[in-house]
């Protein structure tokens, strides 16, 4: 099957969907982003690379950064992270304080916000932010074999103006001893890593190391044990799409995650890795174009882990 020709025939059958959505006007910066893009790019485990739309244009990839610092983070702790975070979907908003404060400041996974500033102060640990800053952003050059990924400044001074929700639940963590460095470091860290700016074909290359089994399939290095990736793949399908993610599991069978600037990473595992944009949400803060595409993509190729 041509894989490119099978994208840009998607890309046309989603076109009347962008606007449908809402691009996340809370962030000013995301705010102008213009919601008639759409871009979607496939990497296989064999290097092939198809895309159709806008997939070489950059992004705010926002949450999807969460997959990348939580494998550093697992590098750091191993298991013992777990001691910090749960594991179960969280059923509510991403930035829910009630469901926080209700469950003693253990955010419930890694995926909510909650969850990845608390991931955010284990890569902390000893160093200053913007040396963590930079780790994360040399890991995605790395991921990518790209060192033009980036991270996008007025994204992250926007993230910073308008947090006052994710300042709220950095001091709950606090005041529940869960952060064990300075609130303001945590979020420097957290606001930096959201602002990654990424296109399609950079984020899809970036987690393919996913699709097998922890190593990438292009160049040989093992990025985490193979165990480790199951794990972080089960985490993707059962939280990576907010309180969303039971109907995503069952409309498209593939972990995944999301972020509110529109993109999504999706794993297919041994065969390729997925991302897709369309800054237009649905009320789950899921791209509404990009979710039909996957659905789509994963009905047109037989791709789905179940």
């Amino acid at each position: 099957m041509d894989l490119t020709a099978t994208l840009q025939r998607i890309a046309e059958q989603v076109r009347p969907h962008l606007a449908e959505g809402k691009v996340a006007g809370y962030i000013p910066a995301l705010a102008r982003v213009d919601p008639s893009k759409f871009g979607i790019a496939v990497v296989t485990v064999d290097g092939e690379v198809a895309t159709a739309g806008d997939a070489l244009v950059p992004f705010s990839i926002q949450s999807i950064s969460k997959v990348f610092t939580l494998t550093l983070a697992l590098g750091e702790l191993g298991n013992d992270l777990w001691k910090r975070i749960g594991r179960e979907p969280s059923g509510s908003s991403f930035n829910s304080i009630v469901q926080l404060e209700r469950e003693h400041g253990i955010p419930r996974n890694p995926f909510i916000n909650a969850g990845a500033i608390v991931v955010t102060d284990v890569l902390l640990e000893g160093r200053p932010p913007e040396s963590v800053i930079n780790e994360i952003l040399g890991f995605l050059q790395r991921l990518a074999d790209d060192p033009t990924v980036s991270i996008d400044d007025e994204v992250a001074r926007s993230e910073a103006e308008t947090g006052h929700r994710n300042f709220s639940l950095a001091h709950f963590l606090a005041a529940f001893g869960q952060l064990k460095n300075p609130v303001e470091s945590a979020l420097a860290v957290y606001f930096h890593q959201c602002a990654l700016s990424m296109t399609c074909v950079q984020l899809a290359r970036a987690g393919l190391f996913l699709s097998a089994g922890g190593r990438d399939p292009l160049t040989g290095l093992e990025v985490v044990l193979p165990e480790r990736a199951r794990r972080i793949n089960a985490l993707m399908l059962t939280c990576g799409h907010y309180d969303a993610s039971g109907d995503v599991a069952f409309r498209i069978g593939l972990p995944g995650k999301s972020g509110v600037g529109g993109g999504i990473l999706a794993i297919v595992p041994r065969k390729a890795a997925i991302a897709v944009w369309s800054p237009g949400l649905n009320a789950n803060g899921n791209s509404h174009a990009g979710t039909i595409a996957l659905e789509l993509l994963a009905a047109e190729m037989g791709w789905s882990v179940f």
